[in-house]
């Protein structure tokens, strides 16, 4: 089975770096799933969980949005915030709540709303937990 090199850094640390056979990822614009020779593409994650396929074994990982980019051979996710779904716990995501909610007061228009969807997603990662 082809493989892609997959990367995944946050600025607190390097979290992955292995060859898989597919990756979830939660795009800001929709969910996607990248493989092998997957056309090239540069886009924006959202809040949510990118989900790994090495061989037989998955693993998942919560971003909090960031950056992909994917090429033919290699899928490179730079997270704003990301740790393994086995760190999260609800202490975290409330954290990342509250963070959330700060960030929006004050936003107005297309701001608040890009805001709001971000405290929504984020609310949503509560059911991992």
């Amino acid at each position: 089975m082809a493989t892609i090199q997959f990367d995944l850094v946050s600025p607190e640390r390097k979290l992955a770096s292995i060859e898989a056979s597919e990756i979830h990822i939660p795009g800001a614009e929709g969910d996607f799933t990248a493989m092998a020779e997957h056309a090239s593409l540069l886009t924006t994650l959202r809040p949510g969980v990118l989900k790994v396929v090495a061989g037989s074994d998955m693993t998942e990982y919560v971003v909090t949005g960031g950056f992909v980019e994917v090429s033919g051979t290699a899928a490179s996710v730079l997270a704003e915030q990301a740790m393994p779904k086995s760190e999260v716990t609800t202490d975290v995501v409330n954290g990342l709540i509250e963070a959330a909610e700060t960030a929006a007061k004050g936003t107005t228009g297309a701001e608040k709303d890009v805001a709001d969807k971000r405290v929504a997603d984020i609310k949503a990662l509560l059911d991992l937990v």
